[in-house]
This record gives structure tokens, C-alpha cells and sequence, in this order.
């Protein structure tokens, strides 16, 4: 199974520091996501990884330091599990170029000095010549410059508008997903022992309850749940309210009607996350007083402008049985 999951790019296959960046970028890309977003997603789980210094990862053939790599993967959209992996090849990659480039021995070895013959020095490189010398400089400069250029292309690709850029904005897909509420990078689950079925953020976890899926049900979708203890279900509003307030809690399929199907809706350029919006009220579900706190209730609320805690993102869930 690949240990990104979902089709991502396995960093298992980068056999040298230019194949792990190279890599990295076809994790970005397979993400979907822009600089901007990467960065936004990193602060929202107290990771730093601003916009440029991805652009500089990627422009580069040297190993990006393991922080960066933790931060960038886990902005990606990957889990704890495909996290330890990126790092795990880092690690490895690290080690065995440090050990390729290892300054030899030029002593006399495992010979002894004796009569007549003398220890042995190692050669003194050839001086350059301060002609030569003069000459680094402008070729440092070169370097530089071409790295700004190349990371100033990247920036101005990466803000184009969605149907110019390689890559479109990530959006929902039919799947196993993790649903992450966009202000506090906090997932939805529900708490372990409660009957009720209501959804709170928590922390994202492996063993987080249910996990979730996408199912596309026209016009909008469906939030599957497979729950350890109670079997397959729905994400719907409780007692099919149309009431501010009202919580979001899952319960058997089919019970709820249009209260357990959702409209997806993008909001931002590009695209900061995705509104849910239940059929039967059309009003928004967000995270009660657009709290960042652990533990803060998912519930059914008028819709704001700004979408402050009323913003998901939908990421594959890389710890999906048989994906």
C-alpha cells in the first residue's frame, strides 16, 4: 500500500536528494493545492511554511531541512503515518550523500613507517590563481539570481486563476475523507461512548470516530460515517431542524431526508475551503462561535459573509482500509 495513500507519490522511490524534491513536487500537485494554501493550512496547525520558502524547496536539488518536510506534507494533506515515512527517506537520503562525499584518508594507512620510507602528506590542491578567485563572486551572484527567477515564476504561476494554473484547487472527491474545519485545522469526530452521534472538532487522529466519506447524491452529497461500534451511517441535521443551532450528528442513513445531504460550497479565489450546507435549510454548518478550542460543537448556523469557522476542507484520508 503506498504510505501517502490514495495515489500519492511514494517517497520510497527517490533514490537521491533531486528525486525526493522532485517528488515533493508531485505531492504538491497531487494535492491541488497553491502556495497560499499550503501556508494557510500550516499556520492552522501551528506549523511555519510561508509561500516563498516552498517555492524555494522546489526549485532546489538539495534536501529541504526535516521540519520543512514535516510541515509541507502534512499541509499536503498526507497523515501522521505517510509523515514518518517522507522523513524516514529524508533521513536515509541524508545519510548516505553526507557518507558519499566523506573526505578520504591520505594518511600512510595501515603501513608503518619504517627505515626508508617516509609518512606520506596528502597533496596540496593547486592555488588559484586571484584571477580565478575574482570570478566566484559574479558566478555566486548568477546563482542567485536564477534561483529568484525561477522562484518568482513559480509565485506568479501559482497565483494565477484556478483554469490557468497546472493544477486546480483542491475539491471534494467521493472517497474516505478527513473533514477539517479550516480556521482551527482541527478534524470532526465524534466522542467515544456517546450515543447521540454529535460531531465535534477534535484533534486529527487515526483512530478518530467514524470516518467519513463522500458520496455524491445529485444535486449535493452525501457524509457517509462507518462507526467501530454502531456500523454504517449518515452525517445529518439532529431531528432534521431547520434552526440555528441545531447540531450535526450521525445517525442511520436515510432517516432525515434532505437534512442528511449537503451542498459543497467553494468559497475564496483561490479557494480557501468549502461551505456545508444542508439541503432542507440551506443554512451553514460551522463550528459553534467559530471556536479554534478542542471539543466545540458542530452545529447548524445562518451563514456569514466572512465564513469565520464556517470553512471545511476535505482531505483523503490516507488511513482508509483498502485505499
Amino acid at each position: 500500500m503506498d504510505p501517502a495513500g490514495h495515489g500519492a507519490p511514494d517517497p520510497e522511490q527517490a533514490h537521491n536528494s533531486a528525486e525526493f524534491v522532485a517528488r515533493m513536487q508531485q505531492l504538491k500537485d497531487w494535492s491541488g493545492l497553491t502556495y497560499r494554501e499550503l501556508t494557510a493550512r500550516a499556520e492552522a496547525v501551528g506549523d511555519v511554511l510561508p509561500r516563498s520558502t516552498v517555492a524555494n524547496m522546489l526549485s532546489r536539488n538539495t534536501v529541504p531541512r526535516e521540519e520543512l518536510v514535516a510541515a509541507f506534507v502534512r499541509a499536503c494533506g498526507c497523515g501522521p503515518g505517510a509523515t514518518e515515512s517522507w522523513l524516514r527517506v529524508r533521513k536515509e537520503l541524508t545519510r548516505r550523500e553526507r557518507q558519499a562525499v566523506e573526505v578520504p584518508d591520505y594518511g600512510v594507512g595501515e603501513q608503518e613507517a619504517g627505515p626508508g620510507l617516509e609518512e606520506s602528506t596528502p597533496p596540496e590542491p593547486p592555488r588559484r590563481s586571484w584571477r580565478s578567485r575574482a570570478k566566484w563572486p559574479a558566478v555566486v551572484a548568477l546563482g542567485a539570481a536564477a534561483v529568484a527567477v525561477t522562484i518568482a515564476f513559480l509565485l506568479h504561476e501559482d497565483d494565477k486563476p484556478t483554469a490557468e494554473r497546472h493544477t486546480a484547487a483542491v475539491a471534494p472527491a467521493r472517497g474516505p475523507v478527513e473533514i477539517r474545519a479550516v480556521h482551527s485545522g482541527l478534524c470532526l469526530a465524534e466522542r467515544a461512548g456517546q450515543r447521540s452521534g454529535q460531531l465535534y472538532q477534535v484533534p486529527c487522529a487515526s483512530d478518530t470516530i467514524p470516518r467519513f466519506a463522500l458520496k455524491p447524491v445529485e444535486p449535493a452529497w452525501r457524509i457517509e460515517t462507518d462507526h467501530r461500534d454502531f456500523g454504517p451511517g449518515c452525517t445529518g441535521v439532529g431531528d432534521k431542524s431547520t434552526k440555528a443551532g441545531a447540531p450535526l450528528a450521525d445517525q442511520e442513513c436515510g432517516k432525515r431526508g434532505p437534512a442528511e445531504a449537503f451542498r459543497l460550497e467553494a468559497v475564496g479565489k483561490p479557494v480557501r475551503g468549502y461551505r456545508l450546507r444542508p439541503l432542507h435549510s440551506d443554512l451553514c454548518a460551522g463550528v459553534q462561535d467559530a471556536s479554534k478550542e478542542r471539543g466545540a460543537r458542530i452545529v447548524q448556523q445562518v451563514c456569514t459573509k466572512d465564513a469565520q469557522g464556517q470553512l471545511f476542507s476535505f482531505d483523503r484520508d490516507a488511513t482508509a482500509d483498502g485505499n
